[in-house]
């Protein structure tokens, strides 16, 4: 039987998830105590080599610990599209995207992954999502804040996370496995197809260009993962998943995110944001940035000595000389790069820069990785138009 349990994690407030029975099978290594990706296997015995076969091969990862929310009713793009960062209004059938949640600073508050099927938007998100809500300022689930902005549109917003899990299918050979046990996998990114018997499968742009996500009954994850490694998919757990993620420089709520993030240190122009559209809680800083500044910080990967056994922890500083220029986020040991870590840094720091990651007890040496700096797109347009018009 599921069971529900409440946990508190360095950086990420309480919450409620579901342990999966996955748990529970032969080799499956719990995450620690303090980790978000608690209620699913951390890995099976051997995460490097599970890393190597996400890289080559095809494994599938438990991720039933997200939740998963369905938004029905004939209003729910329009009605969704006034409250998310994204363009949705006309998100075609079939389709999907990625979408935030922001406070009325621009403060980044909820990430998610949306999929428009049948009748229904399907958004999953992290466990630990919480907004600031729109009546009082109460700080308050996804859920509670999409149920808070209802009124009187046509919608019936509902948390099925006790029904539906996702599960990801990742490396070269996820296109194979997933034919072979009769799953059709969309071409483009972000694409959805139906699953038969229930459920869905979206493809996705990360971690990695061949992962697929699939949207199975709760009742059915245990036969739809035997299915996935009978058909020559490797057991695979949160660590791998999260190593991948990192190497891709893709940003993860919560971790990566602190109380001042605002989406254009993260990346999440335009994938998960229309700088275009307006009518939407923290539209304003957007435009700003977009139009006439940039971002104070941007998203970098750090690698870190390898020769220490202790690593930073999210949430911990980095240091250039004696100022502290950046915040620590995801930190992994990746099979290849070895110890490495996405850290929000300010934009005046050099890339050559010597930094020393870690708060005191844990200090080590980083280096900027050159190929996770954005490119820099030039002066904003609103400044150039501006400078035109003065000229």
């Amino acid at each position: 039987m599921l069971e529900r349990f409440g946990r508190e994690t360095k950086g990420l407030p309480v919450t409620t998830s579901i342990s999966s029975p996955l748990l529970a099978a032969p080799g499956a290594v719990p995450p620690p105590d303090d980790s978000p990706d608690l209620g699913v296997p951390w890995h099976y015995g051997d995460p490097f080599a599970e890393q190597r076969t996400a890289a080559r091969g095809a494994v599938v990862v438990d991720r039933s610990h997200r939740t998963v929310l369905a938004v029905p009713g004939e209003e729910r793009l329009s009605w969704l599209h006034l409250l998310l960062s994204q363009h949705v209004s006309a998100l075609p059938d079939g389709t999907g995207t990625e979408a935030l949640v922001l406070d009325g600073q621009g403060r980044v508050e909820a990430h998610m992954v949306l999929a428009h099927l049948d009748g229904t938007v399907w958004l999953d998100t992290e466990a630990s999502s919480t907004v600031t809500g729109a009546i009082g300022g109460r700080t308050e689930s996804l859920l509670g804040y999409l149920e808070g902005m209802r009124f009187w549109s046509k919608v019936e917003p509902q948390d099925v996370s006790a029904d539906w899990a996702l599960l990801s299918v990742l490396g070269p050979d996820a296109g194979r496995v997933l034919a072979s046990v009769g799953v059709p996998v969309p071409a483009e990114k972000y694409a959805v197809t139906a699953l038969a018997g229930g459920g869905l499968v979206r493809r996705m742009p990360w971690p990695g260009p061949d992962a697929v996500d699939l949207l199975v009954p709760r009742s059915e994850l245990v036969s739809w993962w035997e299915r996935l490694t009978d058909a020559g998919a490797r057991r695979a757990g949160s660590w791998a998943f999260e190593a991948l993620r990192v190497e891709s420089f893709r940003p993860r709520q919560g971790m990566d995110t602190d109380n001042r993030s605002i989406p254009h240190e993260l990346g999440w122009i335009p994938s998960a944001v229309h700088v275009s559209k307006g009518c939407y809680r923290g539209q304003e800083t957007v435009s700003k940035v977009h139009n006439v500044g940039k971002p104070p910080r941007r998203l970098l990967l750090l690698h870190l000595d390898g020769s220490s056994e202790v690593l930073p922890e999210t949430g911990d500083p980095v240091t250039s000389g004696d100022r502290v220029v950046g915040r620590v986020g995801s930190v992994i040991r990746h099979h290849e790069l070895g110890p490495v870590a996405l850290a929000l840094i300010k934009r005046s720091v050099p890339i050559d820069a010597e930094l020393t990651v870690g708060a005191e007890d844990r200090q080590i040496a980083g280096s900027i990785d050159p190929d996770s700096v954005p490119v820099d797109t030039g002066e904003p347009p609103g400044r150039v138009a501006a400078q035109r018009l003065r000229g």
